[in-house]
């Protein structure tokens, strides 16, 4: 007992200095929650998608990926023990998002990961995000880690114009986090006028450097099973909407992007499975599933 008391206040010593220093309060996470989210499952979501390139929208798919793990904030990287007390680690919710689709003969492949504590700050921040795109003429990479109040972001890519960056960014509310906290909790998602960091998706695919910038945010509840978070960047006149169930899990139904034209998404398909462990040929069936090929 002696024993188990000395690990506990370990741990807690551990996690509260990074609680405090993020301005979160250490909250205890509900019994639905920890049976939805410590499983050992991940939630898998395909989305029929229209995205907006080229000035076209063409078809595709996407899939949202969200999965609790131990994070370690000083390296930035997934712990490999799960002894938070010896490692320090962090539980947060990993988010990948993953875009496929084609344009004319070429084929682009988007992904976009994100680490948000399960406690996360005032503003809750995401601790890292890393974003690729790869097609035909060249692939592009960027990571955005925190380190304490500043977002340090490297970029390479295979335009001159650009090539490899480093950037300093003010570690305003990242917009590739909204899609974490609406499952962890949409009554910390901020309304009203602030500045973001748009997504890097966004940034990417329109070659804009990670900066902050207003943000116009509302979140809709009209009666009915699904609410709706609303960004509006006046600068740019882009606009993020994403309908979500207003009940537990806060399953994600749909977005819409509208910049020019407007990208589209509707879930299809939900499973939750340790896709991790399934890599065998047999396992294929499991991608029809979710209604992917």
């Amino acid at each position: 007992m002696k024993r188990r008391f000395r690990i506990t206040l370990i741990l807690l010593l551990i996690q509260i200095p990074w609680l405090v220093a993020s301005g979160a309060e250490p909250a205890p996470l509900s019994p639905e929650f920890q049976d939805y989210w410590f499983s050992g499952l991940a939630e898998l979501d395909r989305y029929e998608l229209s995205q907006s390139r080229y000035g076209e929208l063409v078809a595709g798919d996407a899939v949202l990926i969200f999965v609790t793990e131990d994070f370690l904030p000083d390296k930035q990287v997934k712990a490999d023990s799960s002894d938070r007390a010896a490692t320090g680690a962090v539980p947060v919710l990993k988010v990948n998002f993953t875009k496929k689709f084609n344009t004319g003969i070429y084929p682009y492949s988007v992904m976009t990961s994100s680490f948000l504590p399960l406690h996360p700050g005032n503003p809750p921040r995401v601790l890292k995000v890393t974003a690729s795109v790869q097609e035909w003429c060249g692939h592009v990479f960027s990571q955005m880690n925190l380190r304490k109040n500043r977002y340090q972001v490297r970029s390479f890519s295979y335009f001159e114009s650009e090539g490899d960056r480093k950037e300093s960014v003010d570690a305003a509310m990242a917009e590739d986090g909204v899609w974490g906290l609406i499952r962890l909790d949409p009554a910390r998602l901020p309304t009203g006028k602030f500045k973001m960091i748009p997504g890097a998706e966004y940034r990417r695919l329109k070659h804009r450097p990670a900066e902050s910038e207003p943000v116009e945010a509302e979140l809709r509840k009209p009666e009915g099973e699904l609410w709706t978070y609303r960004l509006h960047y006046p600068g740019t006149g882009r606009t993020l909407e994403i309908d979500f169930h207003a009940v537990f899990p806060h399953i994600i139904e749909g977005w819409r992007e509208i910049d020019g034209l407007t990208t589209t998404a509707v879930r299809t398909h939900t499973l939750r499975n340790a896709y991790w462990e399934n890599h065998s040929p047999e396992d294929q069936l499991l991608r029809r599933k979710l209604g992917l090929r």
